[in-house]
């Protein structure tokens, strides 16, 4: 899903020179891919929030994104950005209930 929404949709907005420079900073290579599916995944009422804050560089504009994609790139983007927050979200609790102990009592099947 990484691969793909940065191939269909952010390639397309890197090149629109109106876009390019609403896409966030970008701390590593890639990280771009990301913001833009958070700005195009998130209620409105938080971009705003973030568009006012003082590190609103660090986000991308989601009005701007909004106007320049279409209907398939912004379900494109929710799919992938919820997934991967919740795959990370489902590894940080594995991690938090196996340091906890939960999985030391469950007994293999053989």
């Amino acid at each position: 899903m990484y691969v793909a929404f940065g191939q269909i949709t952010v390639r397309k907005l890197r090149k629109n020179p109106a876009t390019k420079d609403k896409l966030g900073f970008e701390f590593v290579s890639g990280w771009d891919i990301i913001k833009v599916a958070q700005a195009l995944s998130l209620p409105r009422f938080i971009t705003d929030k973030l568009k006012q804050s003082p590190l609103s560089s660090l986000f991308a504009d989601a009005e701007v994104l909004f106007e320049y994609t279409n209907r398939f790139d912004r379900i494109l983007a929710r799919a992938f950005y919820w997934l991967f927050t919740g795959a990370g979200l489902a590894l940080a609790l594995m991690a938090l209930l196996d340091t906890l102990g939960l999985f030391d009592y469950i007994e293999p099947l053989t």
